[in-house]
Formats: C-alpha cells, structure tokens, sequence
C-alpha cells in the first residue's frame, strides 16, 4: 500500500473512533428530556439519576458476564475506580445546577469542558493546543452561549451556588473524559466501564438515597425511565468514550463531545415538543462547525496548498 493509501486507512480509523464519541455524546444529550418525562410521571430527579446509574451498571455486568470475563489485577481495577468517581461527579453537579440555575445556563455552563478538556490536555502533555483545536474552542464558545438562550431576555434567576455547582459538573466532565483516554487503556472497554460505573454507582448512592431500589418505585413505573437512562446515560456513552477517546487524544474527545448541547436540544423539540428560537437553532448549527472544524480544517488548508496557482496575465 502507498503512502496515500495508508493515510487514508488511517483517516478512515480516526473518523471512525471520532463518530464513536459522537455518538456516545449525542446519547448523553438525550438525559435531560427523558428525565423531565420521568418528573411529569411523578419520580424525583434522585430516584431518575439513581435508577440510571443502578440499570447502566446491570446492563454493563450482564455484557461482561456475557463477553468478556477478563480478570484485572489490583492496580489495574484501584485505578479504574477511581477514574469513575468522575463520572458520578459530574451527574451530582449538575443535577445540583440545574435545581439553582434556568436549564439553559446550567447546560452552557457544563459546556465549559470542552475548553478545560484541552487546556488540561496540554498541560499535562506540555504542549500548546493546536491551531484547529483553539480556532474549535472559540467556535463553540460562541455556540453554546447562542444555543444555550442566554442571550434571551427570558433568562434570569442565577445565583453563585448554581453556578459553582455548573462550573464543578464542567471540571469533573472534563477529567472524565481526560481519564477515559488515558488510565487503562489496554483494557477491554467493557471490562473497563464497568469498573469505573461501579464506583459511580457506590458514590451515588451514597449522596442520593438508594431507597428507590426496596420501596417499591422500579415495579411501579421507574424502570420504564431507568432502563433507557442506563443504556443512553452509563452504557453507550462510557462504552464509546472508552474505545474513542484513547485513540483521538481527550482534546479531541472534549471538542466531539459537545454534541451532546444539540442532541438536547433536537431531543426536547422531537420529544417533548418544546419550542426553540432561531437564535438557538443558529447556536446548535455554530457548536456543529466546531465540533467539525479540527476534522474538516486540516483538510481544506492541504488542499488550498496543493492548488495550483493560475498563471498571471503575462504569462497568457
């Protein structure tokens, strides 16, 4: 195979880990609509949250049971565990935000990750973020301030405790993240999200009651919300992160992971039928391009390069 040939191979592998955490951010952006249907259904935001992590770590047990029954050693399973703190970190604060703060200021101040996901990246790695990665972050800085509606004059009621508890869910999203590329990667990934849900799952139901477990709310409808909240929530975006992220670099991760604002947004208009402005709309197509710009950059910039120049009038 060719020097070109190879490259495309490898482009080719790189789109396809890049649509894997995609997809995995697109799932978790479908939480906040299938949580509001559960609160109209009569269950708290605790039992909902909680339920969603109980069935993610089910489903995760039953694949490993099922596919793969790789032992890990101590050192291996201590630091998964701890990388999953991460993970329930990220649900408790923001579940805290969005009780403080108007739903579309929580959400944009989540988003904040995509930016502390690639200056942690370079700081670890000692490196400055590329030229794409910084033009990506200020489009979808940009983005998620259109998308959230908080230029909207209907806005209001923001206080500091939301906002801290906003900013926390952003830093532990972004560690999240960060660690999913970068402890264990040799594990199997489903051997590896599980041992980082069981950790969640302990942690949340430690700070949220676990009483929805006995009291009687799975068999009175709570299932019905627990079962695509654990696969949407736990299973499918912890699998793919884990396969995607240590392939792409977490500053990649972070930038594809922003999906998840429009995926919310799509889902609540599809869903529950809410409406939303044009503004809004030009914010989920601006976040888009950022999420698109370190893929589709690089590219347009070889190919301006390797454009012939048209000869001058002289030379006609």
């Amino acid at each position: 195979m060719d020097q070109k040939g190879k490259r495309f191979t490898m482009n080719m592998r790189l789109l396809k880990y890049a649509l894997l955490v995609f997809l995995g951010a697109c799932s978790y952006g479908s939480l906040s609509t299938i949580i509001k249907l559960g609160m109209k259904d009569g269950f708290s935001m605790q039992q909902l949250v909680g339920s969603q992590y109980f069935f993610g770590w089910v489903m995760l047990l039953l694949l490993v049971l099922l596919f793969s029954r790789k032992k890990l050693g101590m050192k291996l399973g201590l630091s998964l565990l701890v990388a999953g703190i991460t993970i329930s970190l990220t649900g408790i604060f923001y579940g805290f935000a969005v009780e403080e703060l108007p739903a579309s200021i929580a959400i944009v101040l989540l988003f904040q990750f995509t930016w502390i996901g690639v200056i942690l990246e370079a700081i670890v790695d000692r490196k400055f973020p590329s030229r794409e990665k910084c033009i990506s972050m200020l489009i979808l800085l940009i983005g998620t301030i259109l998308a959230g509606g908080i230029l909207e004059p209907s806005v209001g009621g923001i206080t500091a405790k939301g906002v801290i508890f906003g900013l926390m869910s952003a830093v532990s999203f972004a560690f999240y993240i960060f660690v999913s590329g970068r402890v264990a990667t040799q594990v199997p990934a489903v051997n590896k999200s599980l041992y980082m849900t069981t950790s969640a799952l302990i942690i949340i139901l430690m700070v949220f009651s676990p009483s929805f477990i006995y009291d009687g709310a799975i068999p009175d409808g709570l299932w019905k919300f627990g079962l695509p909240l654990g696969l949407l929530g736990i299973v499918i975006p912890v699998l793919f992160f884990s396969i995607g992220v240590p392939k792409l670099g977490s500053g990649l991760g972070a930038i594809l992971g922003a999906a998840e604002l429009p995926a919310a947004v799509v889902a609540s208009v599809l869903i529950l039928h809410e409406e939303v402005s044009l503004l809004r709309w030009v914010g989920i197509i601006v976040v888009l391009l950022g999420i698109a710009t370190p893929q589709l950059l690089p590219i347009w910039i070889r190919k301006k390069s390797t454009t012939p120049l048209l000869p001058k009038v002289e030379e006609l």
